[in-house]
C-alpha cells in the first residue's frame, strides 16, 4: 500500500503547489494591477510582482522536478516488486472428474483406453417426441460426503458436479482438510466455469411462476448463475484468492484453466482449482440443440453416434459432467511433497470473428490460437507429439480443426491425434476439463486412447496421424488440448512431463 500511496501523495502535493501558484498569479493580475502609486510607482510595483512570481515559478519547477524524480523512483520500486512470470512454474497436482465413464480419474481413463462408450439412451425424462434421444448421460451419481444434504436438494446439478469434482481433485492431490488448514487461504482460488449454468433450477422457477411468484425457489437466481458453483466451493473451503467463473460456451474449461494458471504465474495465487461443469440434459437443453440442428440422430445405435472425422457423422452427442484440476506453483508443491502429474506450459485464446456456430472456412482462428499457445509455452511445433482434439463429430468443425493441426504439426511423423468425445459425447463447458485430465493421464501412463467409430475417414484425413480403434503406446513429450465454442471462441492449452 505504501508503494502506491507514495506516488499518489507526491502527485497531490505537486498539483496543490501548481494550483496555488496559478491562484497567486490570477490574484496579482486582477486585484493589484497598479502597485502602490501612479506613474513610475506603478511600473516599479509591477516589476516587483513579476520578480516574485518568477521566483515562485522557479521554486515550483524545482519542486516539480524533485517530485518527478521521486515519482520515477517509486515506480521503479513497484516494477521491481512485480514477479517474473517465467520464474513461476505451474504444475498439476490433482484431478477430479464426474463423467458418463466414471467419477475417478483412473477409472475414467481406463474406460477410455478400453474403448468403452458412455453414450446411451436418455432415461432422465421422456424424450420420445424428440428427434434425438441419446446422450452421454450420467446414470449413477451421489453427493454423499461431498455436498451437505440440505444444499444438495436445492442446487442445480451443474453445481453438484462442480463441487464434487472439485473436492475429489483436492483429495486426489493429497490436500486433506488438515493440510488445507495450513495453507495461506488468501493465496488459494477457485475458477471453475460453466457454459449453461443452472438450467434446471431456472426452468423450474419459470414453471413455478406460471402458478405464482410465491411458489418460486428463493435460490433460483443465485443457483442459476454460472459463478455460484465456484463461489459456494470457495466458501466451503474458506479460500479467499481469485474466484469467478468464465463462460465461453464449449471452450469454457480451457479458458478457466489458462486464467487460473496465469494467476499463479503472476504471483497472485499459489493453488487454484480450475475447470468446468455443465448439466444441460433437460428437455429445454436437448430441445435447444435440436433446434440448432447440431445433434446426431443415430438413436438406434447410441455408441456409434459420436464419430469424429468419419464420413457418416451427423452431428455431436450431448454429454454432462465436470472436470477439475488442482494447479499449483512448483516450489509450493515441492515443499508440501505433492505428487506432480504434469507441468502446465501455457496456452492461448483467439476469436474467429466470423460466425456464431461455424468455424472460419480457412481455420484462421484455430491456427492462430495454436501458434500463440506454442509461443506462450515457449515450445516449438516439433515438440508436440500428442493432440487431444476438440473434434465434436460435426461436418465442418472436425475438418477445419484437422487442417489447422496438420498445418501446424504435419511435419512431425510422431504426431498422434484423438478425440475423447467419441466416447463421452460433448460435455459442453466441461469438455475441456475432462479432456485436460485425459491429456495428463496420457502423459502419466504412456498410453493414448483410441478414436471410436472411425470406420470411413474423410478423404482429406491421414489415418496415420489419427489414433486407431485401439489404444496406442505414446511417450508424450508435449500434449496440446483444444477446445472451441459457439461464438468463435478458440482455446489451446499445453501440458508436459515435469523436467
Amino acid at each position: 500500500m505504501a508503494a502506491v500511496t507514495g506516488p499518489l501523495c507526491t502527485w497531490l502535493v505537486a498539483a496543490c503547489l501548481s494550483a496555488a501558484c496559478d491562484a497567486d498569479e490570477h490574484k496579482q493580475k486582477h486585484c493589484c494591477p497598479g502597485g502602490s502609486g501612479a506613474g513610475g510607482g506603478a511600473l516599479f510595483g509591477q516589476g516587483r510582482e513579476r520578480r516574485r512570481l518568477g521566483a515562485r515559478r522557479r521554486g515550483a519547477a524545482r519542486s516539480g522536478m524533485a517530485m518527478a524524480v521521486a515519482l520515477q523512483a517509486e515506480r521503479s520500486v513497484i516494477e521491481k516488486k512485480k514477479p517474473d512470470i517465467k520464474q513461476r512454474r505451474v504444475v498439476v497436482t490433482g484431478m477430479g472428474v464426474v463423467t458418463p465413464l466414471g467419477h475417478d480419474p483412473d477409472v475414467f481413463y481406463n474406460n477410455l483406453l478400453d474403448g468403452v462408450s458412455g453414450i446411451s439412451e436418455i432415461e432422465r425424462f421422456d424424450c420420445s417426441n424428440f428427434p434425438t434421444r441419446i446422450a452421454g448421460e450420467i446414470k449413477s451419481f451421489s453427493t454423499d460426503g461431498w455436498v451437505a444434504p440440505k444444499l444438495a436438494k436445492r442446487m442445480d446439478k451443474f453445481m453438484l458436479y462442480l463441487i464434487t469434482a472439485g473436492k475429489k481433485a483436492l483429495e486426489n492431490g493429497g490436500l486433506t482438510e488438515e493440510l488445507r488448514n495450513e495453507l495461506d487461504k488468501t493465496r488459494c482460488g477457485v475458477l471453475i466455469g460453466s457454459a449453461m449454468g443452472g438450467m434446471k433450477v431456472f426452468n423450474d422457477a419459470i414453471e413455478a411462476l406460471r402458478v405464482s411468484y410465491k411458489k418460486m425457489n428463493p435460490f433460483c437466481v443465485p443457483f442459476a448463475t454460472t459463478n455460484m458453483g465456484s463461489a459456494i466451493l470457495a466458501m466451503d473451503l474458506g479460500w479467499m484468492g481469485p474466484n469467478y467463473s468464465i463462460s465461453t460456451a464449449c471452450a469454457t474449461s480451457n479458458f478457466c484453466i489458462l486464467n487460473a494458471a496465469n494467476h499463479i504465474r503472476r504471483g497472485e495465487a499459489d493453488v487454484m482449482l480450475c475447470g468446468g461443469s455443465d448439466a444441460p440434459l433437460i428437455p429445454i437443453g436437448l430441445g435447444g440443440f435440436v433446434a440448432c440442428r447440431a445433434l446426431s440422430q443415430r438413436n438406434s445405435d447410441p455408441t456409434k453416434a459420436s464419430r469424429p472425422w468419419d464420413m457418416g457423422r451427423d452431428g455431436f452427442v450431448m454429454g454432462e459432467g465436470a472436470g477439475v484440476l488442482v494447479l499449483e506453483e512448483l516450489e509450493h508443491a515441492k515443499e508440501r511433497g505433492a505428487k506432480i502429474y504434469a507441468e502446465f506450459l501455457g496456452g492461448s485464446f483467439t476469436c474467429d470473428a466470423y460466425h456464431m456456430t461455424e468455424p472460419h472456412p480457412e481455420g484462421r482462428g484455430i491456427t492462430l490460437c495454436i501458434e500463440k499457445a506454442l509461443a506462450d509455452a515457449g515450445v516449438g511445433s516439433g515438440e508436440i507429439n500428442y493432440v487431444n482434439a476438440h473434434a465434436t463429430s460435426t461436418q465442418s468443425g472436425d475438418l477445419k480443426e484437422y487442417e489447422a493441426i496438420v498445418r501446424c504439426f504435419g511435419q512431425n511423423p510422431q504426431l498422434r491425434v484423438n478425440s475423447t468425445k467419441s466416447m463421452t459425447g460433448h460435455l459442453i463447458g466441461a469438455a475441456g476439463g475432462i479432456e485436460a485430465v485425459a491429456s495428463i493421464q496420457a502423459i502419466r501412463t504412456g498410453w493414448v486412447h483410441p478414436n471410436l467409430n472411425l470406420e470411413n475417414p474423410e478423404d482429406i484425413v491421414d489415418v496415420g496421424v489419427l489414433v486407431g480403434p485401439q489404444k496406442e503406446r505414446c511417450k508424450v513429450n508435449v500434449a496440446l488440448s483444444n477446445s472451441f465454442g459457439f461464438g468463435g471462441h478458440n482455446s489451446s492449452i499445453l501440458f508436459a512431463p515435469l523436467k
